[in-house]
């Protein structure tokens, strides 16, 4: 029996208290999206994905919504269509993340999650190390990892001080 998809997601989602604001990186349909809003109630949640299609399909799925809590915009994820430090929590299901657009709309202290569905979905350890290279040169440091069901996951943090306390 397989586990479902977003079991990765929901077990890194543990561990980064509740954030404010949360952001889901190539969030397709919004399948992510959705759980994450109600996983964390009271944050505002937005999904971007390159396809019209699926921001259609996602902001269908919504419902009602009177607060206006959970938004669906199209964009590409080297060039996120927000503004910076906006985001507690940024989260990016079986895609590879652009390391300097997810640290620039990411507070000072906020989380990155990396989820893979399965197995077979998560990167080598060649292309592991060299995503952990990237997220460190933007000073996003590793906090956890693991399997997950049928996949995996991984959790990150940037550092308080931000991008800007990386210097020149």
């Amino acid at each position: 029996m397989t586990t479902p998809p977003l079991t990765p997601l929901a077990t890194a989602a543990l561990q980064v208290g509740e954030p404010e604001r949360v952001l889901e990186v190539e969030c397709g349909e919004g399948d992510g999206a959705l759980f994450l809003a109600r996983e964390f109630p009271r944050a505002r949640i937005r999904g971007v994905d390159r396809s019209e299609w699926a921001i259609r399909a996602a902001t269908g799925r919504v419902g009602l919504d009177p607060e206006g809590r959970v938004a669906f915009k199209v964009g590409r994820p080297g060039e996120l269509p927000f503004p910076d430090d906006h985001f507690d929590l940024v989260a990016i299901v079986d895609a590879e993340p652009s390391a300097a657009e997810v640290a620039r709309v990411l507070r000072p202290g906020g989380f990155l999650v990396l989820a893979y569905s399965r197995r077979s979905r998560t990167p080598g350890a060649l292309r592991r190390r060299l995503l952990g290279w990237r997220l460190g040169r933007v000073g996003i440091e590793p906090v956890s990892g693991g399997s997950a069901g049928d996949g995996s996951f991984s959790v990150a943090r940037l550092r308080a001080g931000g991008i800007a306390s990386l210097g020149g």
